[in-house]
């Protein structure tokens, strides 16, 4: 481990002698750009050297240092490549140089047109933000930056998969509004696909509760679009359900709606953001003038 630190080090002051060799007068007129091109290999060997020793955060600081001399050269991919290698190391041990690595890629594969390698990326950023930083406004920022790149290169699966993203977190953010018209345009894009189309009563089923958590009222009228834009919707467990629990949130009858929920998960089991939802939707009940 300590010996391929050291190699790893040695490399990095030799890159670091070749670059102060390069600026000289003559240097530049003969071969300065061979001894740039040497120190950015020295560079890239000293990364590889730290990844091999699990120095997570010298093998990104040396893959951004090869990574800066490839832009000033003008290798725009190269310098992208070494970006995204830097952030790759990052992850492990610093989340903000390895999201300051990948806008720096984003930047060049935007200016190059390679929207599609960008919206990756910003949808690498995003999970980031959503599983080791937790910060969801910027996951919802990311997914959506990415979702408009894909959208833009017709890559329209993709794009509905971050945008449903965007839809999950922004429900859980109280953006139902935001939520609702997203869960309404994917399931209206499902609906063109013979493949998708049975995905579609997720994404009303989802749109239909963000209503809930606001008005009992629209979500009725929701509720009948939505069984007009997609007729088999109505034969659903979860068209039966949300009935069943509109019907209970009238009577303000809170044991009904818990005994509907609990009916509904022991066939179709609720994940943590269903159960979120819904028990923001039955706190209404508790908190009704009726029932102080």
């Amino acid at each position: 481990m300590a010996s391929n630190e050291q190699k790893a080090q040695q490399l990095i002051a030799e890159a670091e002698k070749k670059l102060s060799a390069s600026k000289g007068f003559f240097s530049s007129l003969f071969g300065g750009s061979a001894k740039v091109e040497d120190a950015v290999e020295c560079y890239q060997r000293a990364a590889n050297l730290f990844k091999m020793a699990k120095n997570w955060g010298q093998a990104g600081s040396a893959f951004c240092e090869a990574a800066n001399l490839h832009s000033k050269a003008g290798s725009r991919h190269d310098a992208a490549t070494n970006y995204v290698d830097g952030a790759n190391c990052y992850k492990k041990s610093d989340i903000n140089e390895a999201v300051n690595c990948l806008l720096k890629a984003i930047e060049i594969y935007t200016d190059m047109g390679r929207f599609t390698l960008a919206a990756k990326h910003h949808q690498t950023i995003a999970e980031m933000y959503e599983t080791d930083a937790v910060d969801l406004e910027r996951a919802v920022q990311h997914y959506e930056q990415a979702a408009d790149y894909f959208r833009g290169e017709e890559s329209n699966s993709s794009a509905n998969k971050c945008l449903l993203k965007v839809a999950q977190y922004a429900a859980q953010l109280e953006n139902y509004q935001k939520a609702i018209g997203i869960y309404e345009q994917v399931a209206s894009s499902s609906l063109e696909s013979s493949l998708l189309k049975y995905s579609a009563k997720e994404y009303l089923f989802r749109a239909a509760l963000c209503h809930l958590c606001v008005d009992l009222l629209n979500a009725q009228h929701a509720m009948e679009r939505y069984t007009q834009m997609y007729p088999a919707f109505q034969d659903s467990r979860e068209y039966k359900l949300l009935q069943t629990l509109m019907e209970h949130l009238e009577e303000q009858n809170v044991d009904s709606f818990t005994d509907a929920v609990k009916e509904y998960d022991s066939v179709s089991r609720l994940d943590q953001w269903y159960t979120t939802i819904l028990l923001r939707i039955k706190k209404q009940i508790n908190e009704s003038p009726d029932l102080r």
